[in-house]
């Protein structure tokens, strides 16, 4: 190792980086994730462009979340039973297949929104099974000792590749059409998996024993968070901001074209300028992490989005509602990263793929109603009007838990 990379990974913000695997794990995983953010983008311009509907672009987004609302708990389960390496190859392969056969039919000039309502859902199938062993995946490569750092890191490569991946994909819209975004998310999940060929663990896994039947692993991880009023508090929070608040990026292709008229680069760029503040976001959390006590990084997240997402709703000047949602992008990541981080490190070894499941479906899988639902209200009463409505349910619901579980400590 030389010298620069060394002081690099001296540094607090990156020491999770210090393990070899999990430093090979997150190179291949921001590659991948930008191919995944160009396929997201255009995926949504794809959508608008056959329908010029909000209706169908909740419906997409229901489709695409649907799945870990179905299926979570059991890929969590699974997660907890089998090889979490095994299980991320699989289902990156099958990530794979479905790029190409997305990029194919639009190649082809076959595209339907049928066609893409199916795809996505195959998709959100795959990732049922693939985020809960992703994400209790990290422990094994860098221990519990540096978890939080690395589900901060994590959060922020992600976002990272949401500032990169937007951009470019905006770009290859404009100059050579959505297909080529498609196939070149397929390229990318090359990386992940030769990548995934390569690692060697940190931490031998801890499985749960065969006897336990998946329903009875699901029943104990419930009985599990039910027991635990912070852990309930957290997932509540993480409930209302998926349905009621994250919902807004389904509209993002009718601000892009009605509100702000600047096309499909200039989505890119709205959906780039979230991924910027969700980037800044994540490094703070991951430089600042067992200094400042979580609740203070969920509220005053849930702050900064609502905020930023209220002036981004208002907004009619681009350059207002990018920098605004520099501030969305802050806001949300600051509580999702820290939220995923305090309940990971709060449930057991053995029962985390499940714990995690339970979270995810939370997480992702109340989003399609959220999709639903932001697509219907806006159809009745406007985009703009939807948004701030979701945003103002956001911040009532965090003050109303802060009040609450304050009263509880006093007592």
């Amino acid at each position: 190792m030389n010298n620069t990379l060394q002081r690099f990974l001296s540094v607090r913000t990156f020491r999770s980086l210090r393990h070899p695997s999990y430093r090979l794990f997150f190179t291949g995983q921001v590659l991948s994730l930008v191919g995944t953010w160009m396929q997201s983008m255009a995926q949504a311009w794809l959508v608008y462009q056959l329908t010029y509907s909000s209706v169908w672009l909740g419906v997409i987004g229901f489709l695409n979340t649907i799945p870990m609302l179905l299926f979570a708990l059991y890929g969590g389960s699974i997660a907890d039973r089998f090889s979490k390496h095994r299980i991320i190859l699989v289902t990156q392969s099958l990530s794979l297949v479905q790029a190409v056969i997305l990029s194919t039919v639009v190649f082809l000039n076959i595209v339907t929104v049928e066609m893409v309502c199916v795809l996505a859902f195959t998709l959100g199938t795959i990732n049922a099974f693939d985020v809960p062993a992703r994400q209790s995946f990290v422990v094994e490569l860098v221990g519990k000792e540096n978890l939080a750092n690395a589900i901060a890191l994590n959060s922020a490569s992600f976002n990272a590749a949401r500032i990169i991946g937007p951009a470019i994909g905006g770009v290859v819209i404009g100059a050579v059409g959505v297909a080529w975004c498609f196939f070149f998310n397929a390229v990318s999940f090359f990386a992940v998996i030769i990548v995934l060929l390569k690692l060697k663990l940190e931490t031998k896994p801890v499985l749960v024993k065969e006897k336990q039947s998946i329903i009875s692993g699901l029943r104990e991880s419930i009985k599990y968070v039910r027991s635990d009023l912070s852990m309930m508090a957290v997932l509540t929070l993480v409930a209302v901001i998926t349905v009621f608040g994250w919902s807004y990026t389904v509209l993002l292709p009718i601000f892009a074209d009605r509100i702000l008229n600047i096309g499909a680069v200039g989505l890119g760029n709205l959906m780039m300028s979230f991924g910027i503040g969700a980037f800044i976001s994540a490094i703070i959390v991951a430089s600042t992490e067992g200094n400042i006590r979580p609740s203070s990084f969920i509220y005053t997240g849930i702050a900064l989005f609502v905020v930023g997402v209220s002036m981004f709703a208002s907004s009619t000047n681009v350059a207002v509602s990018i920098y605004s949602l520099v501030f969305v992008g802050m806001g949300l990541i600051m509580f999702i990263s820290t939220a995923n981080a305090s309940i990971q490190l709060g449930a057991p070894d053995a029962m985390r793929g499940r714990v995690m499941g339970l979270y995810l479906l939370i997480f992702q899988g109340l989003a399609p109603f959220g999709h639903l639902g932001m697509g219907w209200v806006a159809n009745v009463i406007g985009a703009r009007p939807a948004v701030v409505t979701g945003a103002a349910i956001c911040g009532v619901s965090a003050i109303v838990m802060r009040i609450f579980m304050n009263s509880k400590r006093n007592k």
